[in-house]
C-alpha cells in the first residue's frame, strides 16, 4: 500500500509520521516541502503531488487552525480547509484513492449539552468552522472513498497546547481565571493517529464503510476542569505550581472576548466509530497525563 500524508509535521501528522509507517510505503510531505509540493495555499500543486505519487491512501492533516486568524483572513482560510480538500478528493476519486480527512466540532453551533451524532444539523458559528464544513461538503460531493474523522480539541506532546501554557501559568501566577462553559473532550494526537490506522484496516476490506465519524477521547470536562486535572496532576508529581489549589477561578466564555465565537458544546457522539471499527476510546485524563508525564520528563 502506498500512502501519502499531507501536513506531516502538525500535531496530528507527526503522530501520523509513526502510525501510517506500519501500513505501507509512506511519502510525508508539509508546506515547505521542495521535493514534491505540499503547498495547501495551492491546491493545484496538491494535485500534482498526488498524480505523481499514485497513492492507495492520501491522508490530509493539513488544514488553518489560526480560528480567530482565519475570521481575518477568510480568503486564505477558505483555499487551505475547503478548496485543497476538494481538490484532493478530485484526485482521489480518479485514481480510486481513499482519502482521510480531519473534521472539526466547530461545524456546530455548540447548542444544547448532548454530544452530536454525525448526522446532527450543522451551524457553524465561525469562518473557521464555515470553511471546514465546505471542506466536509467537497469531499463528499466528489465520490471518493473517504473517512472524515471529526475531532475537537487536539492536543499533542510536540508544540504548544493549553496544558502546557495552563503549566507556564500556573508556575508563576498566584492565581488562574480559565473558561468553565464549555464542553469537550481533550484528545490527543496520537489516539488520532492509532484510530486512522485501525480505520484504514478495516476499510481496506470494508470499502462501504466510507464515510464521517466522530472521534475523540472518552468522558468530557470544561476547561476549567481540564486546567485544574492538569495542573493538580502536576503538582502531585513534584512540578513547581505556584498557584493555590483554591485560586484556579471558573468564568464563562464572555469574560474572554475572541472574534471567532466558539460553541459551548463540543461533545460528540463517538457510538458509530467504536462500534464500526470496535475500537475503544480511553477517557480524556489517560492521554493527557500521558502528555504530561512526556513534557515533564516523568
Amino acid at each position: 500500500m502506498k500512502l501519502l500524508l499531507l501536513g506531516k509535521n502538525g500535531q496530528v501528522g507527526w503522530e501520523l509520521q509513526r502510525s501510517l509507517a506500519t501500513l505501507g510505503e509512506l511519502t510525508a510531505l508539509d508546506f515547505d516541502s521542495t521535493d514534491l509540493r505540499a503547498d495547501f495555499t495551492e491546491p493545484e500543486s496538491l494535485a500534482a503531488t498526488v498524480r505523481t505519487v499514485r497513492p492507495d491512501v492520501i491522508v490530509n492533516a493539513a488544514a488553518h487552525t489560526a480560528v480567530d486568524q482565519a475570521e481575518r483572513e477568510p480568503a486564505r482560510a477558505r483555499t487551505i480547509n475547503a478548496v485543497a480538500p476538494g481538490v484532493l478528493a478530485r484526485e482521489a476519486a480518479a485514481l480510486g484513492a481513499t482519502l482521510v480527512h480531519y473534521g472539526t466540532d466547530y461545524v456546530f453551533d455548540g447548542s444544547g449539552s448532548t454530544p452530536r451524532a454525525e448526522d446532527a444539523p450543522t451551524g457553524p458559528l465561525s469562518v473557521y468552522g464555515t470553511t471546514k464544513l465546505e471542506g466536509e461538503e467537497a469531499i463528499r460531493a466528489s465520490g471518493c472513498r473517504h473517512l472524515i474523522l471529526r475531532t475537537s480539541w487536539v492536543y499533542a506532546a510536540r508544540g504548544g497546547n493549553f496544558a502546557k501554557t495552563m503549566l507556564r501559568l500556573a508556575a508563576e501566577r498566584e492565581q488562574l481565571t480559565v473558561i468553565n462553559d464549555q464542553f469537550g473532550a481533550p484528545t490527543g494526537a496520537e489516539l488520532l493517529a492509532d484510530v486512522t490506522v485501525h480505520a484504514l484496516r478495516a476499510l481496506r476490506e470494508r470499502p462501504d464503510l466510507s464515510g464521517t465519524y466522530h472521534a475523540v477521547a472518552g468522558g468530557e470536562t470544561h476547561w476549567h476542569g481540564y486546567a485544574t486535572h492538569v495542573i493538580e496532576w502536576a503538582r502531585a508529581h513534584g512540578h513547581p505550581i505556584k498557584v493555590a489549589a483554591g485560586a484556579i477561578l471558573p468564568v464563562p466564555t464572555s469574560a474572554f472576548p475572541t472574534p471567532a465565537k466558539r460553541p459551548l458544546n463540543s461533545r460528540l457522539d463517538t457510538r458509530k466509530l467504536r462500534e464500526t471499527f470496535g475500537v475503544v476510546l480511553p477517557p480524556w485524563q489517560h492521554g493527557v497525563e500521558r502528555m504530561l508525564a512526556e513534557v515533564l520528563g516523568l
